[in-house]
């Protein structure tokens, strides 16, 4: 492949949320990539509680890491020049280039579009210039014409970019036909141009029972259908937002080690436990009801935006209670982030960072007092496990920190880990706490699960001995999952139309 050939970009839209626009672009990639293109992924804004850190120390959408990683590329912060995070329901932590730049409500985020889509070209183009291939992802719907005039992401994206178009549709939800012919009757001449094929997603079934009505859509519309994607359960695939969580799509098999993880409020970063997910032995649930903690071997608490109210609702619903009654009789527990910070005896907000002033108790399972801060933390870092922690491995670990708070211990300390090196910026030498029991460890640190001998500790911890089978090798088992998707890809639609070299 001659690397000085570009191809006009590709656009991955949708006809509404959850369609699959993130899998189609990841799918995509590793299709380019395997033919020997250098592709990249792009979103222009992206909102999710998940997100990552590049190398260079900047936040971004995990959907674009795990694209970048499809792509065989290192992540970059010009993949995802914005990604909001919503920390209430009427507001978003704004997150420019990589730093947060404040809270905005959606109003007043609007007046910032001038600014940020001078941003969102310049980081496009810088994108254009360094690789042959760009795959951008829309978001949401791309035909709510109420927010067209703000649109920084989907159709008035692709005409920035001189973009094809790839319509995808959910089948899984019904409506199909009204989703598509809809979505494709509001656009205008110009951006009905832009289509290059529609996509159905999700798909149940004989696909050939199909076929009239990828005939109907096409002679209806004047737009190809490109294929029918099979709705897929053999493939296991980090998941872009709380949708997948809030349909009981995110689970594991059953298993003989049992992790339960509390649905907090703003959860963010659940792609921590996908390795947990993908191990072979362990059953993987998610709980908000006190009655589920019975049996479990663990309990997690993960990341969230706003820890206060994540407090909030584990008193709503019964869980605060519960948890310290799991652990008095016996119970192990990890905390991640703010399930961290909720382990702690005080979590206290003095500058009204998450919400209004003031100052809360935590479970008290850890001696550690939590204050939160307007500067975020975000760093990627390696790390030898503290003499302390129950589940050390020998050598270090890698993980990556994203958080506003700052926890310090009260009384003797017993750190979980001590950084060997930190990839972006100056933080404390030690990190997290364990309790003196030994029975609760909090941490800071997002991805230690990706580690394959810490998570084979953890679990060994979890059960209380040595577990009779191996955690397996994750980074091998991810990518034999991007191998999976683009099979499936390449098996069920016309993809050969969509590469047009530019003269």
């Amino acid at each position: 492949m001659n690397p000085a050939l570009k191809y006009r970009p590709i656009m991955v839209a949708g006809t509404g949320s959850h369609v699959g626009k993130s899998v189609l672009v990841m799918g995509l990639c590793r299709v380019f990539k395997r033919r020997g293109i250098d592709v990249a992924p792009f979103k222009a804004q992206n909102m999710a509680l998940n997100s990552g850190i590049t190398p260079q120390g900047h936040e971004i959408g995990r959907a674009q890491v795990a694209q970048a990683q499809a792509a065989g590329l290192e992540p970059s912060v010009d993949m995802n020049p914005i990604l909001l995070k919503p920390g209430g329901h009427t507001n978003s932590q704004v997150v420019l280039m990589g730093k947060p730049l404040g809270n905005y409500a959606g109003v007043d985020y609007y007046k910032l579009k001038p600014r940020l889509v001078e941003t969102v070209m310049q980081a496009f183009g810088r994108l254009c210039a360094q690789h042959q291939l760009v795959v951008l992802e829309g978001a949401g719907s791309c035909a709510e014409v109420n927010l067209k005039r703000h649109d920084l992401v989907n159709l008035s994206m692709a005409q920035r970019a001189g973009a094809k178009v790839l319509l995808a549709a959910d089948i899984d939800t019904g409506g199909v036909f009204a989703q598509v012919l809809g979505t494709i009757d509001l656009m205008t001449p110009e951006e009905r141009d832009m289509l290059a094929g529609v996509v159905i997603n999700k798909f149940r079934g004989d696909p050939n029972l199909f076929r009239e009505g990828m005939e109907f859509i096409a002679s209806r519309s004047g737009v190809p259908v490109l294929g029918i994607l099979p709705r897929f359960e053999h493939i296991l695939l980090p998941q872009e937002d709380g949708v997948a969580l809030e349909r009981g799509e995110l689970g594991g098999r059953a298993g003989s080690v049992r992790v339960g993880v509390a649905r907090l409020g703003y959860i963010s970063n659940y792609t921590d436990f996908d390795a947990l997910a993908a191990s072979e032995g362990v059953e993987l649930s998610w709980l908000e009801r006190p009655e589920e903690l019975a049996g479990l071997d663990l309990l997690v608490l993960p990341g969230t935006k706003n820890t206060l109210a994540a407090l909030k609702r584990l008193h709503g619903s019964g869980l605060f209670e519960a948890i310290k009654s799991f652990h008095k009789l016996g119970g192990k527990v990890l905390g991640l982030c703010g399930g961290y910070q909720l382990l702690g005896r005080e979590i206290a907000d003095p500058d009204g960072v998450e919400g209004p002033p003031g100052a809360e108790q935590g479970l008290g399972l850890l001696p550690v007092r939590t204050v939160m801060a307007g500067d975020k933390a975000t760093t990627r870092v390696r790390a030898a496990c503290g003499a302390g922690l129950p589940f050390a491995v020998p050598g270090e670990v890698t993980g990556y920190e994203i958080h506003m708070g700052r926890t310090q211990a009260q009384g003797d300390s017993r750190p979980a880990f001590s950084f060997t090196q930190v990839l972006s910026q100056n933080v404390e030498q030690d990190e997290g706490q364990v309790s003196p029991d030994g029975r609760v460890v909090g941490t800071y640190l997002h991805g230690i699960l990706d580690n394959d001998e810490l998570r084979a500790a953890v679990l060994a911890w979890a059960r209380g001995g040595a577990l009779p089978e191996q955690a397996g090798n994750y980074a091998a088992f991810r990518e034999e999952q991007f191998e999976l998707l683009a099979d499936l890809l390449e098996e069920n639609l016309a993809l050969d139309s969509l590469l047009e070299p530019l003269s």
